[in-house]
């Protein structure tokens, strides 16, 4: 959530951020906020007044009825009855200016960063880097559904029985190569210094609001409507908010924390080629990566986990690349995102598999994430997060990208953790 100051010392900055975003209705949305701002603070300061004129009448009501002056000491009784009436419909219109206005600050994205490039889409993203080893397929090369059936590794028919598509049964060798990268991932997190964290997968709309997701993604999250709570669709959510309401000492940052968890979106509207197999499903495995930071530290946290992210990537021997996103295709709550895309050789495409993000002071306001620097000033934390990694487009590139006439070639780097070397 932008921060009053940040709106009002900066309004033209602000507005033109939000249009690199193409958010639509940026002007009204901000005068609205100045609009219930000033609507706030001027109640503010006329319950500021009522009630420094309510303690001076106060302590003169004592020295009146020493004096023996019961009139005026009864007169000035009333006048602080009034004073608080009054008081009582201004701080109701206090609170109800702030709700407001926290209302449509909600509705507000983050203020891109000024590298951020122009752009309305996934077309105008910037390659910043490319790397991994070419890959060299046999002839009638398979894509990864069909290597499935092949190996009898992922059962997607058995998952649309068990529950619906976008939930396929791993088995055998495929579920040891899941479990094989989960545990790769983790320990090459610790390894970076990053502590396990293993939190719940259902949170409550409070942990929703605190990282973003709502009100921005309601319709894609699976709800609970019962208990009104959501599964989770990543490990940031549960982990960021372990840090809402809390102020931190500023010897304790950066806060490095890794989770796996299973995560769940609705995907409403996706359909067509680019859902097939594992391209888009409605579970998965993921593991994430959150920083809790200093402002002046956070660029070199974002790097350094931007780093993380493409050793892991080039430990598996895959092809990537890296996208600086431009404003018309970034997440609503960063301010700053690459994101990593290997290439599946079989389908000719590149599939993203990591999103790395800088979401400045956004998130930490809306979570009151806090800390006190060397002057025990209280500051706004920035907050970064990134997938290290998400598993399904992950398992596809593996399998189409290292398939040879006798097999399906592991990894070196997964071998310890797979315990075989070659699905067959």
């Amino acid at each position: 959530m932008l921060t009053i100051k940040q709106i009002t010392e900066n309004t033209d900055k602000v507005i033109q951020g939000l249009e690199k975003k193409h958010f639509g209705n940026a002007r009204s949305a901000i005068s609205q906020v100045l609009e219930l701002n000033d609507k706030r603070r001027n109640a503010q300061n006329k319950l500021d007044k009522n009630l420094a004129e309510i303690n001076s009448l106060s302590k003169n009501i004592g020295v009146l009825m020493k004096e023996g002056k019961k009139e005026e000491a009864e007169q000035a009784k009333i006048r602080v009855s009034e004073i608080k009436e009054l008081s009582k419909a201004l701080q109701t219109e206090m609170d109800e200016a702030s709700a407001a206005m926290q209302n449509v600050l909600y509705t507000i994205p983050n203020v891109p960063y000024d590298e951020v490039p122009e752009g309305t889409g996934a077309e105008d993203n910037e390659v910043v880097k490319m790397g991994g080893m070419e890959t060299k397929l046999p002839e009638n090369a398979l894509p990864h559904w069909e290597l499935a059936k092949k190996y009898n590794i992922i059962d997607f028919d058995l998952g649309v029985k068990i529950t619906g598509a976008g939930f396929p049964v791993y088995k055998g060798k495929g579920a040891r190569l899941q479990r094989a990268l989960i545990n790769f991932f983790l320990d090459e997190a610790r390894a970076a210094g990053y502590e396990e964290i293993m939190p719940p997968t259902v949170v409550n709309a409070a942990s929703g609001y605190g990282t973003g997701q709502l009100p921005d993604k309601e319709g894609q999250m699976y709800h609970c409507n019962l208990d009104d709570l959501y599964l989770i669709p990543t490990a940031e959510v549960p982990v960021t908010n372990i840090y809402r309401d809390v102020i931190l000492e500023e010897k304790q940052l950066p806060i490095k924390n890794c989770a796996y968890t299973e995560c769940f979106r609705r995907e409403a509207g996706s359909y067509g080629k680019d859902v097939r197999g594992l391209n888009r499903l409605h579970e998965f495995s993921k593991v994430e990566l959150v920083r809790i930071d200093k402002p002046e530290h956070s660029r070199q946290s974002h790097k350094e986990m931007l780093d993380h992210v493409e050793s892991l990537l080039i430990k598996l021997e895959l092809p990537y690349r890296i996208l600086r996103l431009c404003g018309g295709d970034m997440s609503f709550t960063a301010a700053l995102c690459f994101d990593f895309e290997v290439y599946s050789e079989a389908q000719k495409r590149w599939l993203e598999v990591s999103s790395v993000s800088n979401f400045d002071t956004y998130q930490a306001n809306r979570l009151k994430c806090r800390y006190r620097n060397a002057d025990k000033k209280t500051e706004l934390c920035h907050t970064l997060n990134g997938s290290a990694l998400a598993l399904p487009r992950i398992v596809a590139a593996l399998l189409e990208n290292n398939q040879t006439p006798e097999g399906i070639r592991i990894p070196k780097a997964l071998i310890p953790y797979c315990g075989f070397d070659m699905m067959d």
